[in-house]
């Protein structure tokens, strides 16, 4: 088993998952266009009981989703990366921006989720699954 390991973009943030990851996607929802500044958030999924910061502690983030959740997403407070998001409604789980890894080569989405939601001008790999709104778990 491989750790992945990743951090901020000026290094004052640093983290660690011991597992592999569970689930890789890109999110298309207006909240993660918002935090990201782009048309989605790649996503690569985690157990929350692997993940461990190893430097630095970020700034939180706590915003409501249209579900009614939370979503709590960590950022450096120096240079503002988008780090990761953890769900209240699946707390077992946190969320890895993908950009954000050592190796984001190892990215390999395998859904489309919020597609309802995503731009027009974002041209999608038309053979990663598409969902309308998230996956039942």
């Amino acid at each position: 088993m491989t750790s992945t390991t990743g951090g901020c973009l000026c290094g004052n943030v640093r983290y660690e998952c011991s597992a592999e990851p569970t689930l890789m996607g890109n999110c298309h929802c207006r909240d993660c266009q918002r935090a990201t500044g782009s048309a989605f958030f790649p996503f690569v999924v985690i157990p929350a009981a692997a993940f461990s910061l190893t430097q630095g502690e970020p700034k939180y983030h706590i915003a409501k989703s249209d579900s009614g959740n939370t979503v709590t997403r960590g950022f450096c407070s120096e240079c503002g990366s988008f780090l990761f998001a953890k769900l209240s409604a699946l707390p077992e789980i946190v969320s890895l921006t993908a950009a954000n890894l050592d190796d984001p080569s190892r990215f390999k989405p395998s859904m489309d989720i919020f597609v309802s939601s995503a731009q027009p001008w974002d041209h999608m790999n038309p053979e990663v699954p598409k969902l309308p709104r998230g996956p039942s778990f």
